[in-house]
């Protein structure tokens, strides 16, 4: 796809479902450090308002819904985040090639769109969940199926662990090349119900371009000034 808007290196999950939570950690946090991902929790008790409230306050905003449905379906779902002014969409890679197409026609290719990504492998899954649903070869070879499929429809990058971020650089290369991770920690933090986790700095030095990073600042005493730790450590 065409050159999209500029990424942050951090894009803080805002995941909550109470307006005055949010309004309070959007107040706690720097525009100029971060992003904000609005996820299904927050959006589905908030719609399209949670977004709406980042955006005032100068966030770019990833709009974290990982679309998966027919593509006539998700390609509408497309075009509404667009008309949202956020900075990033998701959409499922197992989704298949012409689910992929539509989500891609639908956002367009202008410097003023939404960068589109894909979810390969959600990174709270391992071995032995993907062999549960018939992914018998594991997630390292499921992440680089998926991820060579998203390559090939053109999309801008894909959502994956920071330990296959070098080979997802490989098929997402250059300035416009985007490999989001989730599953970041900075060490000594609690690894909750992520299971393939690396640490900030680690992450970035494995060629992730935007990191995720939820609990370890949202549900820290001083959110601000954990987001400003992370920051120091890269």
């Amino acid at each position: 796809m065409a050159r999209h808007r500029s990424q942050p290196r951090i894009y803080v999950a805002l995941d909550a479902a109470e307006e005055g939570r949010v309004r309070e950690l959007l107040s706690t946090l720097d525009p100029s450090l971060c992003g904000i991902k609005i996820g299904k929790e927050a959006f589905t008790a908030h719609g399209p308002r949670a977004v709406e409230w980042a955006r005032q306050c100068g966030f770019p905003v990833f709009l974290d819904l990982k679309f998966h449905d027919i593509p006539n379906t998700v390609a509408q779902a497309c075009r509404a985040a667009a008309d949202l002014d956020v900075a990033l969409v998701n959409v499922h890679a197992s989704g298949g090639r012409r689910m992929l197409e539509a989500a891609r026609d639908a956002i367009g290719g202008t410097g003023d769109a939404p960068a589109l990504i894909a979810v390969t492998v959600l990174t709270s899954m391992e071995d032995s969940d993907l062999a549960e649903v018939g992914v018998t070869d594991g997630a390292e070879a499921q992440v680089g199926r998926l991820a060579r499929l998203a390559a090939d429809v053109g999309l801008d990058g894909v959502v994956c662990s920071a330990r296959e971020a070098a080979s997802m650089r490989a098929l997402f290369p250059g300035e416009t090349g985007l490999v989001v991770t989730p599953g970041v920690r900075p060490a000594g933090s609690a690894r909750d119900d992520q299971r393939r986790v690396v640490t900030p700095a680690d992450a970035l030095a494995n060629g992730a371009t935007s990191l995720v990073i939820g609990r370890p600042i949202t549900a820290a005493a001083d959110p601000g000034r954990a987001l400003e730790a992370i920051v120091a450590e890269l």
